[in-house]
């Protein structure tokens, strides 16, 4: 007898109920992407904590045994080598690695937005498809040859136009690091920008706006905290940059009193020494500590920037 819930013509037993609960090869090749897709969405977190726990526990014997707080990060003086009397003071490497971050995104700034905004909203058809490919490509250079490109055609040309003894300083390491960074901060800036509504466009046009005032006055306005947190991630990109940076900067612990001074950066101190040092020794541990800073203030970055765009997004 059918039930008389169910619609006419429509008949339900109990044969074909326990045959559509049957778990069949369907269900778990179904259950078996699910894991796939779970294990990998949550992959980029366990290798984050991974690394941070493996370079936690190489640095953590430093910290806690012979790090002197204010001569660690208040002294400039980095002999870790003397057998005497090793010295372990940061500031110098603080200051390199700040000049040659903070020259970067003056370089970099200026030519990502400026970039973003004219893909974004003046240019069109296959020019705007051209000009985000080669954007792409650009980012896809490897670092070690944008070092090189430092080391053999601006070393040169920053001794012939300045009249410097050396080229490799601040400012050919902020040129090389700045059109390293253009390319991700110009792929953030142009979708935030894409991401204001056409109708805020459209009723400044029908008010007779240009479209300069346009993208100046509404657009630019309207993506202002999707364009920081590009400019964010620029800065952790260039603050955690380690090839380009020793190939360009002269690699000299110095603190700049000009663009031409030779300066080292924390990253690449740890790439130029960590293969010279005894495992499990203090210059190791001293090395791994300044891994550590350089970890949680690239987190602080990407974190802020990553919460800004989220805050563009639900405003």
């Amino acid at each position: 007898m059918a039930n008389s819930n169910t619609a006419p013509g429509v008949s339900v037993t109990a044969g074909g109920a326990a045959a559509f609960d049957r778990r069949n090869f369907d269900w778990y090749v179904d259950k078996a992407v699910q894991a796939i897709v779970f294990l990998c969405g949550i992959s980029a977190i366990i290798f984050v904590l991974g690394i941070f726990v493996f370079v936690t526990k190489e640095g953590v014997g430093f910290i806690f045994e012979h790090m002197n707080v204010r001569e660690f990060f208040l002294t400039p003086y980095w002999f870790p080598s003397d057998a005497d009397d090793p010295e372990f003071g940061i500031l110098a490497l603080m200051a390199g690695t700040a000049s040659v971050t903070g020259l970067a995104m003056l370089v970099a700034i200026p030519f990502s937005l400026g970039a973003a905004i004219y893909i974004a909203e003046f240019a069109s058809g296959k020019t705007r498809e051209t000009l985000k490919v080669l954007v792409e490509l650009l980012a896809a250079i490897p670092s070690v040859v944008w070092g090189f490109i430092g080391l053999v055609i601006m070393n040169p040309l920053i001794i012939k136009w300045f009249d410097v003894p050396v080229g490799l300083c601040v400012l050919n390491a902020g040129i090389i690091l700045g059109l390293m960074a253009a390319p991700i901060m110009t792929s953030i800036a142009e979708d935030a920008l894409k991401a204001v509504p056409d109708r805020y466009r459209e009723a400044a046009e029908a008010m007779g706006a240009t479209r300069w005032q346009v993208t100046y006055k509404v657009v630019l306005p309207a993506a202002k905290n999707g364009l920081l947190g590009g400019v964010l991630l620029g800065v952790g990109r260039g603050f955690g940059e380690t090839m380009a940076v020793l190939m360009a900067t002269g690699h000299a612990v110095n603190i700049p009193d000009s663009i031409f001074d030779s300066v080292r950066a924390l990253t690449a101190t740890i790439a130029a020494e960590l293969g010279e040092t005894v495992v499990g020794g203090e210059h190791y541990q001293a090395l791994f500590t300044i891994g550590i800073l350089l970890f949680l203030v690239t987190f602080i970055v990407n974190l802020s920037a990553d919460l800004i765009v989220r805050g563009i997004r639900k405003g």
